[in-house]
């Protein structure tokens, strides 16, 4: 593995996120944060703890990379999310990739009625994306490489990493191996 961002580097990229959020909603206005599970929960724990303004937190479950590494069928579950109707929703991600996971969300956000919807990501990847949609807050823009660690995974592995790491050909074929019955 090779480490992309290190643990300072990622606080610090955590902390100059919240406050450009902050300074777009201000101290005063209520804010529905929603992070998008599992992959940014990492970055959701530390982020919410930065914002000033009085928050509601909810999750929603969406999910395209099913057990590999590039980017599938978008499978989205709203079981969970918490009402937004009549909201300012932030939708909190790990990885702005194809772009179509932030794109379908925020669209279901204003389906249900939300007031405003913005987007905040960890990462933007330097790549075409499938989708006009651009994140409206980003941490680290990063190379089209695929990347463990601090939330983000492969296989469900790599999550618990406190850095940020592009994981290479040989160890994305030994994890899967290792994964195997």
């Amino acid at each position: 593995m090779r480490v992309l961002l290190d643990e300072t580097q990622l606080t610090t990229g955590v902390h100059g996120l919240a406050d450009e959020i902050d300074r777009y909603y201000g101290n005063q206005r209520h804010l529905t944060v929603i992070a998008v599970m599992t992959g940014s929960l990492v970055l959701f724990a530390d982020l919410i703890r930065r914002l000033s303004m009085p928050q509601r937190v909810g999750v929603v479950q969406a999910s395209s990379y099913r057990g590999g590494t590039t980017s599938g069928q978008l499978h989205v579950d709203a079981k969970m999310m918490i009402d937004v109707s009549g909201r300012d929703v932030l939708l909190v991600d790990d990885i702005f990739d194809t772009g179509k996971t932030l794109d379908r969300l925020r669209s279901m956000m204003i389906e249900f009625g939300a007031n405003s919807v913005k987007t905040a990501v960890l990462l933007h990847k330097q790549r075409d994306h499938a989708v006009e949609l651009r994140p409206d807050f980003v941490a680290f823009e990063i190379p089209d490489e695929f990347v463990v660690g601090y939330g983000l995974d492969y296989l469900d592995m790599y999550r618990n990493l406190p850095y940020l790491a592009v994981l290479e050909p040989a160890e994305i074929e030994a994890t899967a191996s290792e994964q195997q019955p």
